[in-house]
């Protein structure tokens, strides 16, 4: 039996009760390794004709072979599921301890089908799953669910718990852990709405830490991640790297200097005063202590206090991607009232992102005459965009048309360009026009608009794996599937995606041979990613999202850049996706039956 698993998920059917255990398949381990992989794989069996809000939608919590080991910055779970706000497969992530705590109560996952009557949560404890009434919790914030629960179940106990936006099927719906950390994007808070599921309970104890098969080789592979992670050149060195000193918002300033941080809905690529929401800012004025995942020595997490109307509010974290979509996206850089925001997210339970690009699009939409109701807004009040974000997760007034997501408000109004999105999903912090890798990775995310997908900053801001120019489109194409197929693998083992920053490859299949057990190569671990990324877009293109389906906004096709930087820069999107295609092997953006029969995917006999 292969290493660093449990080997026990469980299939919880909402509707009728009945939990049922199974291993799974040794050959899917191999192929698809576990986390995302093994989600989407379970995800995909189970059809891509679902309706995302239905019963029949499959749930997946996964954590990989990696999640709860000695492994560094191991602490990482997988929500797969088809998305309510695309209507692809999707994967979110959320660090904390969480996944740890799911492996050591004895589960390499959750399989959650059906609907329940009444609200309920799960509880997962000692290889068993039972399911409990949540009705006293219905209605409840995520703080206060995951605080009376880890009241309930004790200290060993983890929570993550859905909030209001989730209860109402707001379609960016999320999950939040009792550490703030968020499962975020594509809506999987919805899907477990939808399902009257509130929380999910897991308690587990470090001493059931898998351990590796081959201690020696396990030496050696940690000996070599511990470099690469610590190593003072590298942005994830504990206490001297950027991410560690700042978190992910060590970012804000370098982006708004590029000329590559959309602001006012994309209509600009910097801000005036950006520095006021930056991680530089927040470490020396709002900065209460550094917090840490399980088995993460880099602590890019923030614990924060913010002060609106004489109260001070304690949060985590004030992410780059949070701060800017809630500040300079929507017009204004007000430290305190961008970390309310990010705040009321977090209790509500939904993404920061699709919340912030919500926000940005009514406030053009007001300001330009499209939506002239009375709860419009505009640029820069901050007072109304608290007031937004509470009808987004209540579905009030306009709030019940932003529910549906930026794309679907857009497209309702009549003015689908000003939706800043790719198959429904919006764009995070990152203007394709002043890092032209983002414009590729964004047309050609499985699950919409992402940076995760494929983090090519790493390449254009920090020369990882190698340095590229941010405004050349030559070799992104390239340069994205690489990151794409690594970003599948490192989501199945599930490792934390800022592990990138210094691991590579080697790093990689060093660690996963020694918990596995046998031998795994750096080509290995590539050929699994590249499965799992064509498993999700044939599964995509089964749902309907054919050929076309890899676009960008017409706003960065045709629309320069004003800021220093990249000033008269627009994507070349069309130049990028006939690389990316080339080295992909596919027929524009569909998946042949050749190369599912390379990778393993589909034999000749299934697709004959």
């Amino acid at each position: 039996m292969l290493g660093g698993y449990a080997h026990r998920i469980a299939r919880i059917n909402l509707s009728t009760g009945q939990v049922e255990y199974f291993a799974p398949d040794p050959k899917d381990l191999e192929m698809y390794v576990g986390g995302r992989g093994l989600g989407v794989k379970y995800v995909f069996e189970n059809g891509p004709q679902v309706d995302p809000l239905g019963p029949e939608n499959l749930l997946c919590i996964m954590n990989g072979p990696l999640s709860g080991t000695r492994a560094k910055m191991s602490g990482r779970l997988a929500v797969v599921t088809k998305s309510p706000l695309t209507g692809t497969v999707t994967d979110s992530h959320m660090g904390g301890w969480t996944a740890a705590k799911l492996k050591w109560a004895g589960f390499d996952g959750l399989l959650i089908k059906g609907a329940s009557e009444r609200p309920v949560y799960l509880l997962v404890k000692d290889g068993e799953v039972s399911i409990h009434d949540a009705s006293d919790l219905w209605g409840k914030t995520t703080h206060e669910t995951c605080r009376i629960l880890r009241e309930r179940h004790g200290k060993d106990a983890d929570v993550m718990a859905i909030g209001p936006a989730g209860e109402n099927l707001v379609r960016f719906a999320n999950w939040i852990n009792n550490d703030e950390r968020a499962a975020g994007r594509g809506g999987t808070g919805a899907v477990a709405g939808s399902k009257k599921l509130k929380a999910i309970v897991v308690v587990g104890t470090h001493d059931k830490m898998p351990q590796p098969k081959d201690p020696e080789l396990w030496k050696e592979a940690d000996r070599l991640a511990s470099a690469t992670i610590n190593d003072p050149k590298n942005v994830t060195a504990p206490k001297k790297g950027g991410l560690s000193l700042y978190g992910t918002n060590v970012l804000m300033n370098i982006t708004n200097v590029m000329g590559a941080l959309p602001t006012f809905n994309a209509q600009h690529t910097c801000i005036e005063g950006a520095e006021k929401i930056s991680g530089e800012y927040i470490r020396e004025h709002r900065l209460i202590k550094d917090n840490t995942c399980h088995a993460c020595p880099v602590a890019c997490k923030k614990m924060v206090e913010v002060h609106i109307n004489g109260k001070t509010i304690r949060f985590e974290s004030y992410e780059y991607e949070s701060a800017w979509a809630l500040g300079a996206h929507s017009g204004h850089t007000d430290t305190d009232w961008t970390g309310y925001a990010i705040y009321l997210c977090n209790a509500y339970g939904m993404d920061t992102i699709e919340s912030g690009n919500a926000i940005a699009v009514l406030m053009e939409a007001t300001e330009k005459g499209y939506y002239q109701g009375e709860d419009g807004i505009r640029f820069g009040d901050k007072e109304g965009e608290i007031r937004i974000l509470e009808a987004i997760a209540y579905r009030k007034g306009v709030g019940d048309m932003l529910a549906e997501g930026p794309a679907r408000f857009a497209k309702a109004i009549g003015h689908p360009e000003i939706a800043l999105e790719v198959k429904g999903q919006s764009i995070p912090a990152y203007d394709p026009r002043g890092l032209k890798g983002m414009g590729i990775a964004y047309a050609t995310s499985n699950r919409g608009a992402c940076h995760l997908r494929a983090y090519t900053p790493a390449s254009e801001i920090l020369g990882v794996p190698y340095k590229t120019d941010p405004l050349a489109w030559e070799g992104k194409g390239k340069l994205t599937k690489l990151f794409q197929d690594l970003s599948a693998f490192t989501d199945s083992l599930d490792l934390c995606k800022f592990s990138q920053f210094a691991e590579g490859p080697e790093e990689y299949a060093k660690q996963l041979a020694a918990y596995w057990g046998r031998p795994v190569t750096p080509e290995e671990i590539l050929r699994i990613g590249e499965r799992i990324y064509n498993l999700e877009r044939y599964y995509n293109n089964l749902a309907g999202w054919g050929e076309g389906s890899d676009y960008l906004p017409e706003r960065f096709l045709k629309e320069p850049s004003d800021c220093a930087g990249s000033k008269g820069q627009v994507t070349e999107l069309d130049r990028m996706l006939e690389e990316y295609y080339r080295e992909r092997g596919w027929e524009r953006g569909v998946v042949p039956p050749a190369k599912l029969q390379e990778l393993g995917i589909l034999s000749q006999a299934a697709d004959d």
